[in-house]
């Protein structure tokens, strides 16, 4: 039996942050070549690489099943911001630079410091930089579909990795489908979920190094994030596609990776030029980010690697050493996100705990609109929060350790044919704990107001795929609840406030008539709940040696 108190349940920054991505998602705006998305979606972030709005769709996706994971019984909400996000990306703004930005820069010479950074100081002001697709640059020539060409992982690994989240969220086929892919010149493309995937695995077997990310360069990060892709899709779909990665895990530590003589890893190349036969190794002192940028990907495909690029990069930046100051090499906020994550998820909770004191302390967690929505301000003074920053680091508020690589390479928390929550009033309610036991054959489910001007209005919410709905028994906050009906064999229909409250619905009760007693008696636990208050109330045995007084 599992106690209330064991249930995974999501915080309060995780609920506000549903609510924020919630507004993202389903507010209407206009991806195509003759419109523009509305400013909240972050083009900014992590320029030159990351500094498209489809980085914002990919990155907001990532909470989506790790909170799925937490309320395993309720998968409406998660669905429907999945899909939203889906559909933007395969648009005229979700391939922008693969569209725009045509053969080499003509700007080469003008680069930023920031951005010099990024390319050997031998081909400074003669090379495109980091971000720069160059669709129509040797040795190719222009390629008007961004998923089937020769370059521009950049794109359909990422969109391919965003499919497979919808469908681990949704049971809906949807995507499975053919859709169209916005291309040069406002070309349309038709593929599917299945033959994205299947187009990376077949490029990827024809080149071990892997496919260019944007023309010209090989990112262990692009390369990453595809492969977490294919991965996902063998989960749901039993497919064979990762074999691929796995192979090229192997090739990059052979030629990605530098050791010292005594074989401890110093450094982790950011990207390889093929063409120009160079690998791009941070600098002396920067050499700890090469080998972190990858892992939020890597790890869980790849994890006794990924825990010793870990290990190598944290001692590098000296982010787990009490003694040094918490240095950051590159003012870009991302790659701390990234690690706090990270640490988390291997359990090192020395850098967490010095990483979230500085994410406390430096980045402004705030509560905004009546309290019902979260993010973090980076301290930027900015009319929207900084999409892709706060979507990376919302991963560190959400389930436990592991609970990132358990999405991708665990057992999915839902069961098929389980009870489920569904038809649930979102934004006004929303739901923190959404679990079945099937030992009990209880479904736990807390309520909260999702909109805070909503609270303590009435509402109503369904419970489907129950055994049978003459044989349920419902209780609030431990007491005897009537205020539902059957809707049909396996279906009921429960009407309440909205407010923070737990119910618990039980099926395959064996004997769903009530005895009263007037005796003043001590109130059992039901599934761990701690109600042991001496008051005078009925009792009630509902099924499986299960009592409630």
């Amino acid at each position: 039996m599992i106690k209330t108190n064991e249930i995974p349940q999501l915080n309060n920054r995780a609920r506000g942050w549903l609510r924020h991505i919630w507004d993202k998602a389903t507010t209407k705006d206009d991806w195509s070549i003759h419109g523009d998305p509305l400013p909240w979606w972050d083009k900014t972030s992590t320029s030159p690489m990351c500094a498209f709005p489809r980085f914002d769709l990919s990155e907001t996706s990532y909470s989506l099943p790790m909170m799925f994971d937490q309320t395993p019984a309720w998968s409406e909400v998660y669905a429907l911001i999945a899909d939203e996000l889906v559909s933007r990306f395969p648009t005229f703004w979700g391939a922008i630079d693969w569209l725009t930005l045509i053969g080499n820069d003509p700007n080469r010479e003008n680069y930023p410091p920031e951005w010099q950074v990024w390319m050997p100081a031998h081909l400074r002001g003669n090379y495109d930089p980091p971000g720069w697709t160059g669709n129509g640059a040797e040795p190719w020539g222009l390629q008007p579909d961004p998923i089937a060409a020769d370059g521009n992982l950049f794109f359909r690994g990422f969109f391919n990795l965003l499919l497979g989240t919808h469908s681990y969220v949704s049971n809906d086929k949807k995507w499975e489908k053919s859709f169209d892919v916005t291309g040069y010149n406002n070309q349309s493309f038709e593929w599917d979920y299945h033959s994205v995937n299947r187009f990376i695995h077949d490029q990827w077997t024809e080149r071990p190094q892997g496919a260019h990310c944007e023309n010209t360069k090989i990112w262990p990060y692009c390369l990453s994030a595809a492969g977490l892709g294919l991965q996902l899709h063998d989960k749901l779909y039993e497919s064979k596609s990762h074999s691929v990665y796995d192979e090229w895990i192997e090739f990059a530590k052979k030629h990605f990776a530098r050791r010292n003589r005594s074989g401890d890893l110093k450094s982790f190349a950011f990207y390889y030029d093929p063409i120009e036969k160079f690998g791009y190794f941070p600098d002396e002192g920067l050499a700890g980010y090469g080998m972190l940028a990858p892992l939020l990907y890597l790890y869980p495909q790849a994890p006794e690697f990924g825990l010793e690029l870990y290990q190598a990069g944290i001692n590098d930046l000296g982010w787990d050493d009490h003694n040094k100051l918490l240095v950051q090499g590159f003012a870009d906020p991302r790659w701390l996100c990234i690690v706090l994550m990270l640490a988390r998820e291997v359990g090192d909770a020395t850098t967490e705990r010095r990483l979230k004191a500085f994410a406390e302390k430096e980045w402004g967690p705030y509560f905004y609109t009546d309290g019902d929505r979260f993010a973090w301000s980076f301290g930027l003074d900015e009319d929207h929060p900084r999409g892709q920053l706060n979507s990376l680091l919302i991963l560190s508020e959400i389930g436990n350790p592991g609970a990132w690589s358990r999405v991708y390479s665990g057992k999915k928390a839902a069961r098929p044919g389980e009870p489920e929550v569904v038809a649930v009033s979102f934004p006004d309610m929303g739901l923190d704990r959404a679990f079945f036991d099937p030992g009990t054959g209880i479904l736990h489910v807390s309520t909260y107001a999702g909109n805070k001007i909503a609270e303590k209005n009435s509402t109503t919410w369904r419970v489907k795929n129950l055994a049978n709905t003459k044989s349920v028994f419902v209780l609030l906050d431990g007491e005897e609840f009537q205020s539902w009906r059957s809707i049909d064999d396996s279906t009921i229909e429960i009407s309440c406030k909205i407010k923070e409250q737990d119910f618990h619905i039980v099926q395959d009760i064996e004997d769903s008539q009530p005895f009263r007693t007037s005796e003043t008696v001590a109130t059992p636990k039901l599934a761990g709940v701690d109600n042991t208050v001496v008051q005078e109330k009925p009792c009630f045995t509902i099924g499986r040696n299960i009592s409630c007084c």
